[in-house]
């Protein structure tokens, strides 16, 4: 067998396995399978020509000839994180993750960091996944939504408002108006109308309901009806003129929007002038 046939993720399980000694253990931060794990061994222990373990009763030993091999491919192992790592920090391409709802404040955004960093590109993928993992997904960055998160760092709390098209701006008690949802229930429209001092009548008599507040917000815009939405999301069309706001009143829902960034060694490189660009706009 030739050299470049080298199962280079058997070599990871194996010193994983190594360190634990315990094939549940490994599997649970290789995010892998027991039977996952114990293939990529057998694959590396066929490559080698001889066995890295000696089965127990109570799990596993090391066999001399693992033994001897463990801090070789360990330190070999090390050496190839770092090389990687001092090139990831030289990156000029950031692959981002984010949610669809999010895309009205983060485009001007994005533009805004690619003209401060001309170097830097951003490779975005929206999706309505609104958390990330990053030992399984082949993100750098990504924003996270929901409530009572710690993770990364805050970008905005969420704020509910009303908001719709100038055109249907006369009527602040949202008489015979369609209510937007961005969800399939009511949950935020509810949430709001709770915290008004003086209770509407006879609203939310027609509802049209969407998968994400994006739809609802472009809905509002084209004079569909009446929306709930971000007063974050919505800043851009109200500073412009697309949308209005018929009440000052804003409510918070616990949840909020975050950056989190893939653990790397100075967080260097296209990474870290990204983080700033969003953290720190000019």
């Amino acid at each position: 067998m030739s050299r470049s046939t080298l199962p280079l993720s058997a070599v990871e399980t194996f010193l994983v396995t190594a360190r634990h000694l315990n094939l549940t253990h490994a599997a649970r931060e290789l995010c892998l399978t027991q039977g996952a794990v114990s293939r990529k061994i057998a694959t590396l222990e066929a490559w080698f020509g001889f066995p890295l373990f000696e089965r127990l009763a109570r799990g596993l030993r090391l066999s001399p000839q693992g033994s001897a091999l463990y801090p070789e491919l360990l330190s070999a192992f090390g050496h190839l994180l770092n090389v990687a790592d001092k090139a990831r920090q030289q990156q000029t391409v950031v692959r981002l993750k984010a949610p669809t709802c999010a895309m009205r404040w983060l485009v001007p955004r994005l533009v805004a960091i690619e003209r401060r960093y001309p170097d830097l590109q951003i490779a975005l993928t929206t999706t309505t996944d609104h958390t990330v993992n990053f030992k399984t997904e082949p993100y750098d960055a990504a924003i996270i939504f929901g409530t009572h998160m710690n993770a990364g760092e805050l970008l905005f709390e969420e704020a509910l408002t009303p908001v719709l098209s100038p055109s249907l701006a006369g009527d602040a008690r949202f008489r015979g108006m369609t209510f937007l949802h961005p969800t399939r229930d009511k949950t935020d429209w509810t949430l709001w109308l709770a915290q008004l001092p003086e209770p509407l009548p006879a609203v939310m008599l027609k509802n049209q309901h969407f998968d994400t507040m994006d739809l609802a917000i472009t809905a509002a815009i084209q004079g569909f009806g009446v929306a709930i939405a971000d007063e974050t999301l919505v800043d851009e069309d109200l500073n412009s003129g697309r949308l209005a706001r018929p009440y000052t009143l804003s409510v918070k829902t616990g949840a909020s929007y975050r950056l989190v960034v893939r653990d790397t060694a100075a967080k260097a490189g296209g990474l870290a002038q990204f983080r700033d660009g969003l953290l720190n706009p000019a």
